[in-house]
């Protein structure tokens, strides 16, 4: 048997009361992470060229502040624990050379705080949620939670548009059994239709933000002529949030679709290790790349097949999967204007299609190798 972990989201529904606790909470965590930041950043300033002093340095504790800003505890102390805990992993990648310096978070980045579990200090019963501080919040709970899932944490966040969610994160044990490899499919990426199978098959994204562009540049127009601050500005501030996580929600939905439905249907999924970062800033379709969410789709598909034995195989970026035949195994040179791929030995086919076979086919490879 061994520990996995799954997280459930549920919209969350304070009182006026608890709203205020919540934006105190939110506004203490961005303060204690800020300062600690500020004087991490200080010291590493001050010994940058010893790295064995700054190894020795110990991080700042939210106690330390507690004194000095006495509004510091009248929100949960975990979630201040948990800002201390980020701050130090965000610097420790830095350190290793994974990441760039922490940066200052600013009142436009998320709003959310995470408490953690201790002496049954949250608790989830009758359509409610207890939390540290907060109580018996009401919430939204559309799914249960299975009675031998173990509470870990909670997340709490805001959205732009003003809503409330609640992340609980379980813990539970399950004996994972590896299945047997028979079924296998290949994905290759494309922008219109978010992949193309090696059974030819097209996943036919719906472009939601596309399709929302219209309303959204129109709701934006009219944003840009209200003046900062006031409450007509504050009202149609409120109207594009919520096109934006319209179009989020819908995307969220339609690939949690997708990713259950390949994985139901296979054994091993093979898709290629992309940069999409880069692939949007070198080919210049930043609003194509990031709308079909290609990087959230490929996460989701990860986990629904763990939890089966299944497996997700990701093969190197600079395969040549549009260059080479899957006919015959010849290589030539295409280019983006090119369709479809037409090989000298007289194999023809569109060319996300011949790129998917040669993508499953290589991941064919590589599990025979493990």
């Amino acid at each position: 048997m061994t520990k996995q972990n799954k997280a459930f989201k549920f919209r969350l529904l304070p009182n006026k009361k608890q709203e205020v606790l919540l934006a105190k909470t939110f506004g203490c965590v961005r303060f204690v992470y800020n300062k600690m930041l500020a004087e991490r950043k200080e010291t590493y300033e001050k010994f940058k060229d010893d790295k064995e002093t700054l190894k020795k340095q110990k991080f700042p504790t939210p106690a330390k502040y507690k004194d000095e800003f006495p509004f510091l505890k009248e929100v949960d102390s975990l979630a201040l624990a948990n800002a201390q805990m980020n701050l130090q992993k965000a610097y420790k990648n830095f350190f290793e050379g994974n990441t760039e310096f922490p940066k200052f978070k600013n009142r436009k980045a998320k709003q959310s705080y995470t408490t953690n579990l201790v002496n049954e200090n949250i608790e989830l019963k009758d359509g409610h949620i207890k939390l540290p501080k907060l109580k018996l919040v009401k919430i939204k709970q559309h799914r249960e939670i299975p009675a031998d899932y173990k509470l870990k944490s909670c997340t709490i966040s805001r959205t732009k548009s003003g809503k409330y969610y609640v992340s609980v994160l379980t813990e539970y044990e399950k004996e994972i059994q590896s299945k047997k490899i028979e079924n296998v499919v290949g994905l290759d990426f494309a922008m219109a239709e978010l992949y193309v199978s090696s059974e030819n098959e097209k996943a036919n994204y719906p472009r939601y933000y596309r399709v929302m562009s219209e309303k959204l540049a129109e709701a934006q127009r009219i944003l840009s002529k209200r003046r900062k601050g006031s409450a007509r500005w504050n009202k149609q501030r409120l109207v594009v949030a919520k096109l934006h996580e319209k179009v989020a929600n819908q995307r969220m939905n339609f690939l949690h679709h997708k990713s259950k439905e390949l994985a139901s249907n296979f054994d091993a999924v093979v898709i290629e290790d992309l940069n999409m970062k880069g692939m949007s800033q070198a080919l210049h379709f930043g609003k194509s790349v990031h709308d079909n969410g290609w990087g959230m789709f490929t996460t989701f598909l990860a986990y629904k097949l763990k939890e089966q034995g299944k497996q997700l195989v990701k093969i190197d970026r600079w395969f040549p999967s549009t260059k080479k035949c899957s006919c015959c195994d010849a290589e030539k040179k295409m280019f983006i204007s090119e369709r479809a791929y037409q090989c000298s030995c007289g194999f023809v086919a569109d060319r996300d299609y011949n790129s998917a076979i040669n993508i499953k086919n290589e991941g064919i490879r590589l599990l025979a190798l493990v």
